[in-house]
């Protein structure tokens, strides 16, 4: 068993840390997604109760939706690094997921001494993109659902737990997913909505299509040993998943650092929010705490 503990950090990022009951095994650093925060990493906990999982809220995101701009790949990498720093972690595997994958790999090229290994949960290799689109067009389509749900308000926790039980990608309701659901919920002035902040979103957002960004040369100067896993459906439970199967593959060819694990009956949501997904991140995480440096 662990337990969820939360502050608020020196930089300002608040951070849930998972710390076992008894002592830890190891310790990981967990990045969540472009809308999400460090509650999509509480099933991970679950399957990991040996490990302690340090999961800050990204600048824009949960606990930490006001720190202000700019943000962007290199910001969050570097965010990150001084929350290792301060909490005195030695080089360790990174788990990244969706958007928190181009974090990820951003890190280990920008702060090579924290990183041992990185784990990316469907994210951190190039999207595929339409090629009809231009990349901030094709992007937008990409997000389109997370977008609208960000410009959206509720009257009550019943009615965005009803939006979230609506969505295509989540068959099954959990427990888990509904505390992921209601900490995301944030009054101001009255008014509920989301946590992340739509600034935020569309900043990070433009900085994953601009060409030759920070989390592509990242990628592209890989210095340790990364695993991939594709979910098979996609952001709305659709078939093939938000990485094809085929452009996985040529993506990895280019990266050798880079392996693929994938993972079937699972969407881009349920890969880290559900038991199913979560186990299969286990197992790749404790594979990368076996082979990393001591």
């Amino acid at each position: 068993m662990s337990t969820l503990r939360e502050f608020d950090a020196a930089s300002g990022l608040h951070v849930g840390v998972w710390e076992p009951d008894g002592e830890a095994s190891a310790t990981i650093l967990a990045v969540h997604g472009i809308t999400s925060s460090h509650r999509a990493w509480a099933p991970l906990a679950h399957q990991l109760p040996d490990v302690r999982i340090i999961a800050p809220d990204l600048r824009g995101r949960g606990g930490s939706r006001s720190l202000p701009g700019p943000y962007g790949m290199a910001r969050h990498a570097d965010d990150v690094a001084a929350l290792l720093d301060e909490l005195g972690v030695d080089p360790c595997v990174v788990v990244g997921h969706s958007m928190g994958g181009y974090v990820a790999v951003t890190l280990a090229h920008r702060h090579p001494s924290l990183v041992s290994r990185l784990v990316l949960v469907d994210g951190g290799l190039p999207l595929k993109g339409d090629p009809s689109l231009d990349p901030e067009e094709s992007l937008r389509r990409t997000l389109g659902p997370a977008a609208e749900r960000l410009s959206r308000t509720f009257t009550s926790t019943e009615e965005y737990r009803t939006f979230w039980q609506a969505h295509p990608a989540f068959a099954d309701w959990t427990p888990h997913l509904e505390s992921y659901v209601d900490y995301d919920l944030v009054s101001d002035g009255g008014r509920l909505h989301p946590a992340t902040s739509y600034e935020a979103m569309a900043a990070d957002s433009r900085d994953l299509v601009t060409p030759g960004n920070d989390a592509v040369v990242a990628l592209r100067d890989l210095a340790v040993d990364a695993t991939f896993l594709r979910a098979e459906r996609g952001m709305v439970d659709e078939p093939g998943g938000l990485f094809p199967a085929a452009w996985v593959a040529e993506q990895v060819e280019r990266q050798p650092r880079v392996r693929v694990v994938e993972v079937p009956d699972v969407n881009h949501y349920t890969i880290t929010l559900s038991d199913a997904g979560a186990s299969a991140v286990a197992d790749v995480v404790r594979e990368a705490l076996a082979a990393a440096p001591v």
